[in-house]
């Protein structure tokens, strides 16, 4: 059962979409919703995010037209808990998935505490907003990855093609794809991402006489970094960005920019350009081997800046002005109302932990988005990768932690030494001056605000000790890697 606040906070989630309902009225009756979610794409990985080698000329294009988002967000640092966010609309807590997969990530011999092991399967009485589209009177469809279950059909999915439980391109981006039957007959030199775009032209393309919203889910940019010969070798001639400088990663978000082009093409040539909504963002930071989300800390599976601030846009003909920004800190959570909302759907009897963006959209200001704190919780952890730079030790990219942004401030709490970290993100957006010692009465505020709501969404804390865990050999190994990362 929900607590008291949870259901307070739900109440008040339903009295502020109807209070705003008036943004759909202005816009056309039940506009088409075409969603793309890529995977592992980060903060600055698109040109219209600064990138300075990457090439995405169809995103800018259409960033361009519509609201970006510079202080969006992912509900987790890594894929399955962040698309579980994004799905329920709820904070980890409530679905319980917190990692990929419900084993101990990283030696046993290292860290201090058992991990708190969740879920890996989205709970079937947790209603998602594609339930709530559908019985609006849309026709829904998902391409791509899913990562949640076995199949993404009883979520509220008309279509599903390629979507399963894994979470990595099915044997690469070029066949054979494993057990994927949508997938059997893909030519041997037919490139994932593509086959995605034809699959979606398609979906796009079908005589109905309802509204359709797709959920584009690209594999891409996920490892394995693979790329089309022809544009790895464009890259590999281009002079390198001071920021990015990677052939193979620029040429996988290449495909998927040329991909994104011929949909909008498509929708063109369908005579839907003023009548479908466009919403683009990411589910977790940028690959650290591979990509850099500079001047913000970290990368994918940190709770730094880098692992969880997302680039992101919204195209809404008709309501979004076009060459428009956003600062207002918001995550994706809030998806779900904003696409009841886009919808006339109606949300369902569960609690939502997101608000809709509807408002924002508009241009109109609103101090929900500026009061409000966010959250995220990891009770769990998750092993470092070759790049060791952004995260808080040399092991793991994060131990157990919970997480507060409220304002500008923003507070991490690590459960295995009970360590407080402190940053002021408008002075410093890349998280280098812990302010935990020299600002008490923020660290105590946020501290407070946090803890609070661990309790009211029942956010487990790591408590047991690990009966493995070897002091010593941990030790040894951080020397180790300290000594081959500073040689």
């Amino acid at each position: 059962m929900p607590s008291k606040l949870a259901s307070v906070v739900y109440c008040c989630v339903i009295a502020f979409s109807a209070v705003s309902q008036g943004v759909i009225a202005s816009a056309a009756d039940k506009p088409n919703v075409l969603f793309i979610f890529l995977d592992d794409f980060g903060w600055r990985d698109a040109g219209f995010m600064g990138s300075d080698f990457y090439e995405t000329p169809n995103l800018d294009a259409l960033a361009a037209r519509g609201m970006v988002f510079t202080h969006a967000y992912a509900g987790a640092a890594n894929c399955a808990p962040s698309r579980a966010c994004l799905l329920s609309g709820q904070y980890s807590p409530r679905h319980e998935i917190y990692n990929v997969g419900t084993s101990r990530r990283g030696k046993r011999t290292h860290g201090r505490l058992m991990h708190i092991p969740g879920t890996d399967t989205l709970r079937t009485d947790i209603r998602t907003w594609a339930h709530c589209v559908r019985e609006a009177g849309y026709r829904t469809g998902t391409i791509g990855k899913w990562h949640l279950s076995d199949d993404p059909i009883p979520y509220g999915f008309d279509f599903n093609f390629a979507g399963t439980h894994s979470g990595s391109p099915p044997r690469g981006y070029y066949p054979p794809h494993g057990n994927i039957p949508e997938l059997a007959d893909a030519p041997k030199d037919e490139y994932l991402t593509n086959r995605l775009t034809d699959e979606a032209i398609e979906f796009i393309g079908q005589d109905s006489d309802r509204p359709w919203f797709l959920y584009l889910t690209h594999f891409a940019v996920h490892t394995p970094i693979q790329g089309e010969p022809e544009l790895v070798k464009k890259y590999q001639q281009k002079q390198p960005g001071q920021l990015h400088d990677h052939p193979v990663m620029a040429a996988m978000i290449e495909s998927v920019d040329r991909g994104v082009g011929r949909i909008i093409d498509s929708i063109d040539s369908l005579g839907q350009t003023e009548n479908t909504i466009i919403v683009f963002t990411s589910d977790n930071g940028g690959y650290g081997p591979a990509t850099s989300m500079k001047p913000l800390k970290g990368y994918k599976g940190t709770y730094y800046e880098g692992g969880i601030r997302e680039p992101m846009f919204i195209v809404w003909p008709g309501v979004t002005k076009a060459g428009t920004t956003c600062d207002a800190p918001v995550i994706n959570l809030d998806l779900f109302p904003t696409f009841c909302e886009m919808t006339g759907a109606k949300l369902p009897d569960q609690p939502i932990d997101g608000v809709s963006l509807c408002p924002l959209l508009a241009g109109e200001p609103d101090g929900v988005f500026e009061s409000r704190s966010l959250f995220w919780h990891f009770p769990a952890y998750l092993q470092s990768y070759q790049r060791l730079d952004g995260q808080r030790d040399l092991l793991y990219r994060s131990r157990p932690c919970s997480i507060i942004r409220n304002g500008t401030w923003k507070l991490h709490e690590y459960f295995e030494d009970g360590g407080l970290e402190l940053y002021d993100l408008q002075a410093d957006p890349g998280e280098s001056t812990n302010l935990a010692e020299s600002q008490p009465q923020q660290r105590e505020r946020l501290h407070g605000l946090l803890k609070t709501w661990r309790e009211s969404t029942g956010a487990p804390v790591p408590t047991e000790p690990n009966p493995d865990f070897d002091a010593d050999d941990e030790a040894r190994e951080i020397a180790r890697r300290l000594k081959k990362r500073d040689a």
